[in-house]
């Protein structure tokens, strides 16, 4: 049922993306080049939709996608609508700031675990939201590292989940890179962020029983992987420079190495690569703590 769950949401990203980008182009919802940004074309933000309503309906269809999956699915909702606004007409980021603190409360309240572990999740999935869109600064390289997640997440034990999101993504993923014919936008870069750390959250809460916050936060830290790092370092690096946490810039690891004359390709498999190490170095420190 997971490999035809897969195959299937490969296809509606292949299928519903080429008239996403046409349903953009007619109503003009397009991201227009300048500033940080690497495009100098101005493209379709339309891949962002495909994702949000081919998860809700796999969510939808599937006879038994798990007790966490309407959680999921109602949280993305919020992600990813205000995400959409937000691409439209630029919201206060503290507005945005706080849908996502709601809807990753929202997914971690039919938790099992102690209020500080509870904080902690909360805070991580919110972290976790934000950093991927952060991070989507050039082609493919937010859907790839959350390929790699799902990935990992599957080798982990989890096939029916992960295995068909793993097939969305893949399926836009091929509108996306090398040569980005359309871009996943606020909302689609923050509803993988929130799909892949949610789902994470569920998958390893029943590991954190008994473990020190301290521990688990850096096992926390590790799964959420070049995201989470690279938007950490950034925000330590802006308050060092009083400046705005949020404030935005070019220091992102992935714009370092392009202003280095990198390819795009290398780029990307660099930091794949290392989002693979990081998120796996997590899943051993969580193993070798039970």
């Amino acid at each position: 049922m997971a490999i035809l769950s897969a195959v299937l949401n490969f296809l509606w990203g292949i299928i519903a993306t080429p008239i996403s980008i046409k349903l953009s182009r007619t109503f003009r919802l397009m991201d227009i080049p300048g500033g940080r940004k690497q495009h100098s074309a101005v493209t379709p933000r339309g891949a962002g939709i495909v994702l949000w309503t081919g998860y809700l309906l796999w969510a939808l269809v599937n006879p038994n996608p798990g007790v966490e999956v309407p959680y999921v699915a109602t949280g993305a909702t919020m992600v990813f609508l205000v995400g959409y606004m937000d691409d439209m007409h630029p919201l206060p980021p503290l507005r945005r700031l706080f849908v996502h603190l709601a809807a990753a409360a929202w997914v971690i309240m039919p938790l099992s675990v102690p209020p500080q572990q509870r904080i902690l999740l909360s805070l991580w999935v919110t972290g976790c939201t934000s950093a991927y869109n952060f991070v989507d600064g050039m082609d493919g390289l937010a859907l790839s590292l959350a390929l790699m997640t799902s990935y990992l997440a599957y080798l982990g034990g989890n096939p029916y989940t992960w295995l068909p999101f793993c097939g969305l993504v893949s399926g836009v993923l091929l509108w996306n890179f090398p040569s980005a014919r359309t871009f996943l936008g606020d909302g689609g870069a923050t509803l993988l962020g929130y799909v892949c750390s949610s789902h994470l959250a569920w998958d390893l809460f029943p590991r954190f029983f008994r473990m020190n916050i301290a521990v688990m936060a850096a096992v926390l830290l590790l799964i959420g992987g070049t995201p989470v790092v690279d938007t950490l370092c950034a925000m330590i690096r802006r308050m060092w420079n009083k400046k705005s946490p949020f404030y935005p810039d070019r220091g992102h690891i992935h714009h370092i190495l392009l202003d280095h004359m990198l390819p795009t390709w290398q780029v990307l498999s660099l930091l794949v690569i290392t989002h693979g190490i990081l998120v796996g170095a997590g899943y051993r420190l969580l193993t070798e703590l039970q």
